[in-house]
């Protein structure tokens, strides 16, 4: 399917939501209800992109695994009812997918972008997600003010290197919140550039799982992924966040 085209074969689709997440041990979240607003999802997605850039992946089932299947690996690391905050949202990964899965969880998805806001906004009030709230701020804006220490989990996938999402995402937590950053292969190599920031802002590792995500009928190679939990262990001090200009400048 190319960018401009915006119509999907739904039994091919749902075929292949059921397949994917089965194969990667997700089986459990391709009811058909979840199926149906993952499809719905999908529509919106394709049209959307069609006259703004939210994602280069534009193949369904490459939409399946790239996007849906990586951002359900997340779910779970997350507590039951836990408040959590999606920083660097983009187009609503893993933000809406965990909403359609995990009506249990509170959800706050952040960007800079405004029309991925609205995107974001448009596909939840669609798909009547209540659990899902969208606005647009600078991260590091909002982790200095109303919602510091404010969530139970926070979360960022292809959003900036570790050592940089770290300021960004950590003040957000509360004391026993834990970040859960999503990466591809180079996981493991931020994870160890990471380490000074990681105890500047009063936070500990407590696991880094290395996994990947396959589609047995796509012909790709396996997509290599790592997921890391960080908990916050000690309050953050209060000249964290920088701004972003010094973040980026000189990394913790």
């Amino acid at each position: 399917m190319n960018k401009t085209e915006a119509v999907l074969d739904r039994a091919d689709f749902c075929a292949a939501f059921v397949r994917i997440l089965g194969e990667n041990g997700l089986a459990h979240f391709a009811t058909p209800e979840n199926t149906e607003k993952f499809f719905l999802l999908t529509e919106r997605l394709l049209a959307a992109n069609a006259v703004m850039n939210l994602t280069a992946v534009t193949d369904p089932h490459e939409i399946i695994l790239k996007h849906y299947a990586d951002s359900l690996t997340a779910a779970k690391y997350i507590e039951n009812g836990a408040r959590v905050i999606d920083v660097g949202c983009g187009a609503g990964f893993p933000s809406l997918p965990l909403a359609i899965a995990r009506p249990d969880l509170k959800i706050t998805a952040i960007d800079s972008t405004a029309k991925r806001i609205v995107f974001v906004h448009d596909c939840a009030a669609a798909l009547a997600l209540h659990n899902l709230t969208a606005e647009a701020c600078r991260a590091e804006d909002a982790a200095a003010g109303k919602l510091r220490g404010k969530y139970d989990c926070a979360t960022a996938r292809a959003v900036a290197r570790l050592n940089i999402l770290c300021e960004l995402c950590i003040p957000f937590l509360h004391v026993g919140g834990v970040f859960l950053p999503m990466k591809a292969k180079s996981g493991a190599e931020e994870l160890i550039e990471a380490k000074n920031a990681v105890a500047s802002l009063r936070a500990e590792v407590r696991f880094s799982d290395v996994f990947t995500l396959a589609d047995t009928k796509s012909g790709e190679e396996p997509q290599h992924r790592m997921i890391a939990g960080i908990e916050k262990v000690g309050e953050t001090e209060k000249i964290y966040p920088r701004s972003f200009a010094q973040i980026k400048k000189k990394p913790l």
